[in-house]
């Protein structure tokens, strides 16, 4: 069995959906037991308002331009922003200096990625 082009650029988007899903709602349950949980809180809002989005994006690829794009930069941004929220709680550093901001500013990116998909020509099927 062939890939086709892209097809492992196409799972990869829909595994990293399922591992934002799964922490979202790991982190939310998790935040309940919390005395102060609004790093978890935040970590498990992002990454469950993104999943779904990078599902639709990889149902969408075909009439989406840029919709590999769009699902990666979200992706980054959810990630880097939630593993920075999870280790200044849990050890009180941070990825780097900066990053949870750089995670909103790509997540924010991603998203007019999509808005710019918007007003470009479809694929050529």
């Amino acid at each position: 069995m062939t890939m086709k082009p892209g097809e492992p650029l196409s799972r990869a988007i829909l595994l990293l959906a399922g591992l934002l899903g799964a922490a979202g709602i790991g982190l939310a349950a998790a935040a309940n037991h919390l005395d102060d949980p609004r790093g978890f809180s935040a970590a498990a809002t992002v990454c469950l308002a993104n999943a779904p989005a990078l599902i639709a994006l990889y149902a969408g690829r075909a009439s989406i331009r840029l919709a590999s794009l769009a699902a990666l930069v979200i992706a980054f941004g959810a990630i880097l922003f939630s593993a920075d929220m999870l280790l200044r709680y849990f050890y009180g550093i941070r990825v780097f200096a900066g990053a949870a901001p750089t995670g909103g500013v790509a997540m924010i990116a991603g998203w007019l990625v999509v808005a710019v998909s918007a007003i470009l020509p479809k694929p050529q099927a």
